[in-house]
């Protein structure tokens, strides 16, 4: 009688421990645009319950299509000069353009600034050819109002500047070399250079970018708009002071994203090479990231490619921005090569999930990872100063004194 009740009572204790080690929910996973209504501090009540697990089942899809992003316009790439008209810059001329239409700029000059202001449902493209235009305290083209305004260049070089201290047109800051308070999409832009003493280029609403060469140099933010930005088949190098690229609408969190396909980016950022409020997606690219910390937003998708990063902070901070969708970092496909600087350096830090699908990781970090709730990952390879891994360790749990592998064990056990 007496080992039958031992019996039962270890029988009892077995099956409390294991309730307590596998107790542990997973979100699903979803890509839909409003996917996660959890609260920060809901996300982050229990952190010590992160785990690694290897999932066969786990599948992905991209957010977004860039056949949804796209008009057929945004990607043509010649432009019909039979009815353009044609404007020569002069030294300290403006251009006034209140008509819907396409537009020839050419030649060089100094304090000139292009200025659209049309009707609301009308277009305007702006073709640059071998134009240079340098001023101290303007924007090069400020796009006062239209539907939308297409800039694009014949194949030539060109070079917008401004040398000085911007002022702003009444109450609006317009420290931008080129300035939109509307839609505004470059497209075939043979080669673009751009400098200044503040920013580079903005967009209020939305901003794409296809095809082209672009080199911009700016004191804080390179590349910004205030609803999203869309890039496809592109070449650039941004050196910024602050952000290579922000996208951030303070007035509606599912906004703000960023959508990367098919080109080569170099970026040296003293802050965020990528920051936005909401969703970046990345296919298919070539990326050489330097300086501060990489990518910094809500949720994180990167499709194929090649990554080579150097940071003196997280490469990857996928941070609680947006209280519309879910907060995590995910990767499909392809090979990252990661050199993190000494100090609290993690090269992903994920404040809620982390997904890996087909990867090779090649890291040189302090601390590999740092996730708050869950790790799932199949046909992968780690590899962490030269170490291979088969799981992905967690910085945190090594910052509480636990032993990340022991962890790992009973929680993998467990799930399977």
């Amino acid at each position: 009688m007496k080992k039958f009740i031992l019996s039962i009572a270890g029988i009892g204790l077995f099956a409390l421990l294991t309730w307590c080690f596998t107790w542990s929910p997973i979100p699903t996973k979803t890509t839909e645009t409003t996917v996660n209504t959890e609260s920060t501090s809901t996300q982050n009540e229990d952190s010590s319950t992160a785990i690694s697990t290897n999932s066969d089942d786990y599948s992905s899809s991209p957010i977004y299509s860039a056949s949804d992003l796209f008009t057929s316009r945004d990607l043509e790439q010649e432009v019909d000069l039979e009815d353009a008209i044609y404007y020569t810059v002069e030294d300290g001329k403006n251009i006034s353009i209140s008509k819907e239409g396409t537009y020839v700029i050419q030649w060089s000059a100094q304090e000139v600034t292009i200025s659209v202001e049309v009707w609301e449902e009308e277009k305007v493209q702006l073709v640059l050819d071998w134009v240079s235009i340098s001023n101290t305290s303007s924007p090069c083209i400020y796009v006062k109002q239209a539907d939308k305004v297409f800039i694009t260049t014949t194949d030539s070089e060109n070079t917008l500047e401004v040398t000085w201290e911007f002022v702003d047109d009444w109450e609006v800051n317009t420290n931008w070399v080129i300035f939109s308070k509307e839609d505004l999409t470059l497209n075939w832009v043979w080669s673009l250079n751009i400098n200044s003493t503040k920013n580079g280029i903005v967009s209020k609403d939305d901003l794409k970018i296809t095809w082209g060469s672009y080199t911009i140099t700016a004191s804080k933010k390179a590349i910004d708009a205030n609803d999203s930005i869309r890039i496809k088949d592109w070449e650039f190098i941004l050196n910024a002071g602050t952000d290579g690229l922000h996208a951030e609408n303070n007035d509606d969190d599912s906004l703000g994203y960023i959508y990367i396909a098919w080109g080569n980016f170099t970026i040296n950022a003293w802050d965020d090479a990528i920051h936005w409020v909401s969703y970046v997606q990345i296919d298919d690219w070539e990326f050489v990231i330097n300086w501060a910390e990489g990518i910094e937003g809500s949720y994180i998708q990167i499709n194929w490619g090649n990554i080579t990063i150097t940071a003196t902070d997280d490469w990857i901070n996928a941070a609680h921005k947006s209280e519309s969708i879910e907060t995590a970092f995910e990767i499909n496909w392809g090979y990252v090569k990661i050199t993190m600087w000494e100090g609290d350096t993690d090269w992903v830090d994920s404040n809620w999930n982390l997904y890996i699908y087909w990867w090779t990781l090649d890291i040189s970090a302090r601390s590999p990872a740092d996730y708050d709730w869950s790790v799932i990952y199949s046909w992968w390879s780690l590899i962490v100063d030269w170490e291979e891994y088969d799981y992905v360790p967690n910085q945190m749990m090594w910052g509480r004194g636990g032993n990340m592998g022991d962890m790992r064990g009973w929680r993998a056990w467990f799930m399977h």
